[in-house]
């Protein structure tokens, strides 16, 4: 059990107060701009969600659209379908080859582009304000009128095999990979977002082209603009450019919640390594579930810290096992993960398990200090602006926070989410989400150096 001297020891703290003053020096200097942002909100006559954040300070904007049309709905022998499907977005229009987008977009200086997700997609521009018209003419065009050339998708697909071909030496991949496997299964979670190169093959263009066509909708979008631009202006350019996006009656079922089997895996992968590759873990929360500010407080304090977290100093500042140490909680729309993660020499692989699994019985058996929990209250509120630092950014964050239904006063609200929760509420979470019985272990090591346990 850990003891409260242990916890008080001068250098335990330092690292983390010097952390949280450099926060709170950030916090002061962006506080007022990042908490002073006016959001206006509005659902266009097509169905579109449109957030708008003016920023004058620079002649710059950014645009973000979020498609729910993620790996979350793709059928699971053609995984990769969501995630081929907006890297190709780019690729080609009924107007423009990449080349001629490409080159448009690098004459003024934009940068546009698309990438998959678990949950949705997201479409970006980055443009100066000068050349805004370009600008949405090229975003509009990549998402309104892709033509997903044959060429095109060949190469897209061969690069993307060829980067899980590669992916394959490294150990993180390969753990974090069967990971996912173990916890979600077949849910569409439990999958790479990539594919594999077996699905990847069983993927064809009108697969594509009816993947666009169902679900690239206006009334299935999230837009976010931010920066040097008006309403007005904003409502102007959806009118010139994005005037032929009509709503569609989508036909869908919702993707199911995940629900997780509660039993022990052990999962070893043998590599000529010279340190073991460990996941310890198991089905966390969702993003829309009301204990998750608690519950990333409690995980801050465990290994979400850094060098202030116990699981760093008691398996790297006490024990000397490991350089990095850490825990965090995924969490998407229908469903997420815990896991602590260390890399170590293959034989003090056993010793790190056992400290990882001591962690988690103290901090489900006793309460946090005082001093921990006011550190970790210190730090998450106090980074909390850096998260809306540049227009890109909050962008991309207003996009979340209308996906998963956080309310537009988040901002405002999320400081007090993380102070009220108390040491009470710390040792329940660690108690009701911390599992030391049912978990999912991975170990991509030298096993016969790493001669791990069998009875973990």
């Amino acid at each position: 059990m850990r003891n409260e001297k242990s916890r008080k020891r001068p250098v335990t703290r330092y690292p983390l107060l010097v952390s949280v003053l450099l926060l709170f020096t950030v916090y002061c200097l962006l506080s007022a701009d990042a908490h002073a942002l006016d959001i206006q909100r509005s659902v266009l006559e097509n169905g579109l969600t449109l957030l708008v954040v003016e920023r004058h300070n620079l002649p710059i904007v950014k645009v973000s659209v979020g498609i729910k049309a993620g790996s979350i709905i793709e059928p699971e022998e053609k995984a990769g379908l969501a995630n081929l499907t907006a890297e190709l977005l780019a690729s080609g229009t009924g107007r423009r080859t990449s080349v001629q987008i490409s080159e448009e977009a690098d004459f003024v200086g934009a940068a546009i582009g698309a990438s998959g997700g678990d949950d949705y997609v997201t479409v970006s521009l980055s443009v100066l304000k000068k050349d805004l018209d370009l600008g949405f003419d090229l975003l509009s065009d990549i998402i309104l009128n892709p033509s997903f050339p044959e060429d095109e998708l060949n190469k897209k697909r061969e690069r993307i095999k060829g980067g899980l071909k590669a992916q394959e030496e490294s150990p993180g991949f390969v753990a974090s990979r069967e990971f996912s496997k173990a916890v979600f299964g077949s849910h569409p979670y439990g999958r790479l977002i990539t594919g594999t190169s077996d699905s990847l093959d069983r993927i064809n263009r009108d697969d594509i082209v009816r993947f666009h066509s169902a679900y690239y909708a206006p009334d299935n979008a999230i837009m976010s603009v931010v920066g040097d631009i008006t309403p007005d202006e904003i409502s102007a350019m959806l009118k010139e450019y994005f005037s032929g996006w009509n709503s569609k009656s989508l036909q869908t079922s919702v993707p199911r919640k995940y629900e997780p089997v509660r039993k022990r895996k052990i999962i070893t992968v043998d590599k000529d390594l010279s340190q073991a590759n460990i996941i310890f873990g198991h089905a966390g929360i969702s993003r829309d579930d009301p204990d998750y500010y608690a519950v990333h407080v409690m995980n801050f304090i465990l290994g979400g810290g850094g060098f202030g977290s116990r699981l760093m100093q008691n398996i790297r500042e006490q024990k000397g096992l490991a350089y990095d140490v850490h825990s965090f909680f995924m969490a998407n729309k229908y469903g997420g993960t815990f896991q602590a993660g260390v890399q170590t020499k293959n034989e003090s692989a056993n010793a790190a398990i056992a400290e990882i699994l001591n962690e988690i019985e103290d901090i489900r058996n006793s309460a946090v200090s005082d001093t921990e929990l006011a550190d970790a209250k210190s730090f998450l509120t106090g980074s909390f602006p850096l998260r809306l630092e540049t227009g890109a950014r909050i962008a991309n964050f207003l996009i979340a926070v209308e996906y998963y239904g956080l309310g537009m006063d988040y901002i405002d609200r999320y400081p007090d989410y993380i102070n009220r929760v108390t040491k009470e509420d710390v040792l329940q979470m660690a108690k009701k989400y911390l599992d030391p019985e049912n978990f999912v272990l991975v170990v991509v090591a030298d096993q016969e150096k790493a001669g791990l346990k069998k009875d973990w």
